[in-house]
């Protein structure tokens, strides 16, 4: 046990009570480069610890201040909130080698900012898509918390920041440098949903990236944010897929490069950005597959394609280079972010499907129709890029066929009591 370091201005209450109340606290050192404080306000005083860091460009001394609990002016001493000046000495070392390094050298401020930043270069240096992530920090993350120290972050903090975001009407595409602009707030239950569910992916960036900080030695703890819970049952959405009809009307009722990118989405089952990124070579025509190299996972997977999606191929690579992209912008680029959103829109609206469908929807489509013709869960999976089936147990599990189901409409009463109709649904509409 370190021996004790005495100080006659500090040790008793009744010493106390004779300085004068100020905001920059009484230092005593402790050891090298470590003092514990004591800042007397007027209705009572805190145990600090100051912690040196070395010196700053210029040759500035720089120090690391934090409060380590209240002091014993009032009150017992209870050796975890109240302290008494005996305790705060234990207290202030202990907290030192928490923050010491190699070489005992204490870390200094550690930011949101910068955690999130050695974090998406963590991902990116780890083939895994850090673009979604980048877009979701830079947008809900960094205005609120980026500047806060890591070490000082509280759970009251993150849950205020949480509600926040969840309570926020969701953004619309606004010019870089214009004030923001969102939708119109609804408050319906299904609004509410989307929005906290939302707020939950937001929180699982925010939480990744503190906990790399953590196991990088960058803060001595992470039990602030590992008291914040995400929203509860909000991830229970309501998958939209088109019908076949539906789908048949969309692809007629869109045009040139867009037409080939739905056409493209409705037989693979791929994400917007992995259709973008697809070249002559990655199209197998022997076995009918697409090569997937960059995927939200960061690992590569093999597409199969049906005999209609190898034929789609075949016409979409025939006269193209190696290299070439599969599938060009009508200017011949590569489709960005957010490209397929207006004319998605327009294609909906010739097409008359109402509500209109979001391009991530085809993908939705594919597996739906997949699920329902009988293919097994994990085959689903696997050809989607989902490592297990629980994502597709989670979205389209209702739609397979299963026993349940089939003993129900076999053995379930019937009461006679729905009366015959002439009126019918007309083909593909909902």
């Amino acid at each position: 046990m370190a021996k004790r370091v005495r100080d006659s201005n500090l040790e008793s209450r009744a010493a106390r009570e004779k300085l004068k109340a100020r905001g920059k606290p009484y230092y005593k050192a402790i050891g090298p480069g470590l003092h514990v404080g004591y800042r007397k306000g007027k209705a009572g005083g805190r145990w600090v610890v100051r912690l040196y860091l070395g010196k700053q460009d210029g040759g500035k001394d720089c120090y690391r201040v934090e409060t380590i609990a209240d002091a014993d002016d009032k009150l017992d001493a209870n050796g975890k909130t109240i302290l008494d000046f005996w305790q705060a000495q234990e207290k202030a070392r202990g907290l030192h080698k928490q923050l010491s390094g190699e070489g005992g050298k204490v870390a200094g401020v550690h930011t949101v900012k910068e955690a999130i930043e050695d974090y998406l270069h963590w991902m990116e240096g780890n083939r895994k898509s850090a673009q979604d992530a980048r877009y979701r920090a830079e947008a809900l993350i960094l205005p609120d918390l980026g500047d806060k120290d890591i070490a000082k972050l509280t759970a009251k903090d993150i849950r205020h920041w949480q509600r926040k975001i969840a309570e926020t009407a969701p953004r619309l595409r606004t010019k870089k440098g214009a004030e923001q602009k969102f939708r119109e707030p609804a408050d319906d239950a299904e609004a509410v949903r989307r929005r906290r569910a939302s707020a939950n992916r937001v929180l699982t960036v925010l939480k990744a990236a503190l906990n790399y900080a953590w196991r990088e030695g960058k803060v001595a703890s992470d039990k602030e944010w590992r008291r914040v819970e995400p929203y509860e049952d909000v991830e229970t959405a309501r998958v939209r897929y088109l019908t076949i009809a539906e789908a048949q009307r969309l692809v007629n009722a869109s045009s040139g490069a867009f037409r080939h990118l739905i056409q493209a989405a409705l037989q693979t089952g791929a994400r917007y950005s992995e259709l973008a990124r697809l070249r002559v070579e990655d199209f197998n025509a022997d076995v009918g597959t697409l090569t997937i190299r960059e995927s939200k996972s960061g690992k590569a997977r093999h597409v199969v394609l049906t005999d209609e999606g190898k034929e789609l191929f075949a016409q979409l690579v025939a006269g193209k280079q190696h290299g070439a992209l599969i599938l060009a912008t009508p200017s011949g680029g590569q489709w960005l972010k957010s490209h397929q959103t207006r004319p998605m829109t327009e294609a909906c609206k010739n097409a008359k499907i109402t509500p209109p469908i979001g391009f991530h929807g085809l993908r939705h489509t594919w597996a739906s129709h997949a699920v329902m013709n009988g293919v097994p869960l994990m085959v689903v999976a696997k050809n989607l890029g989902h490592s297990d089936t629980r994502m597709v147990e989670k979205h389209y599990g209702h739609l397979s066929p299963s026993y349940v189901a089939d003993a129900i409409r076999a053995g379930a009463p019937r009461f006679g009591t729905v009366p015959e109709t002439n009126v019918a649904q007309l083909e593909g509409r909902v």
